[in-house]
């Protein structure tokens, strides 16, 4: 039975574990730093001169920032999962004599490449979400230092909410296509 660590570990981390814990660790980061970025230039009044200037601050601040998110957390994703199997494969081999050869080559065999392919694809939808989070709370700070603060905890929260309703919502119709 130990043999089965593998595909228990690979299925696990593609599909779930990397994608979401990556997700909510960007969502802590980026979320509250967009809506600090954004706010800060709402109170020094950044965009209002970036509007005097013709620009549309909307979208000249938020779309690099999707755009960024939607490159970046796919790749993260990526490397989480090539960390979090070397991880199972590390203790696999310490704890439950499976050798790093017996376990790549269980990897290759019995876990089909749909299931890394499905947590980096959701990863793009982790990073939408974060970053129109991050950037619209951004936008509603006010014009006093508390509502950064207030906004991007604001932000966090909801960010974190997202990506894992997100999950769910991809969980459930996965199973319903029989993925």
């Amino acid at each position: 039975a130990n043999i089965f660590i593998v595909e228990m570990i690979s299925i696990t981390m593609f599909r779930e574990i990397a994608p979401l814990v990556t997700a909510i660790v960007i969502a802590g980061r980026s979320a509250s730093s967009y809506t600090a970025e954004i706010g800060a230039m709402k109170i020094t009044e950044e965009i209002d001169a970036m509007k005097t200037m013709n620009f549309e601050p909307t979208l000249f601040l938020t779309l690099p920032r999707i755009f960024a998110l939607c490159i970046s957390l796919p790749l993260l994703v990526f490397f989480a999962d090539i960390i979090g199997v070397f991880g199972g494969m590390v203790i696999a081999s310490s704890s439950l004599d499976v050798t790093f050869i017996e376990f790549i080559n269980r990897l290759h065999n019995e876990v089909p490449l749909k299931h890394l392919i499905l947590g980096v694809f959701k990863a793009l939808f982790f990073g939408f979400a974060i970053a129109i989070i991050g950037c619209y709370r951004g936008f509603q700070v006010q014009n006093n230092t508390t509502s950064i603060g207030k906004f991007t905890t604001m932000s966090v929260v909801n960010a974190i909410f997202v990506v894992i309703l997100i999950d769910a919502v991809f969980s459930v119709i996965f199973t319903q296509m029989g993925i």
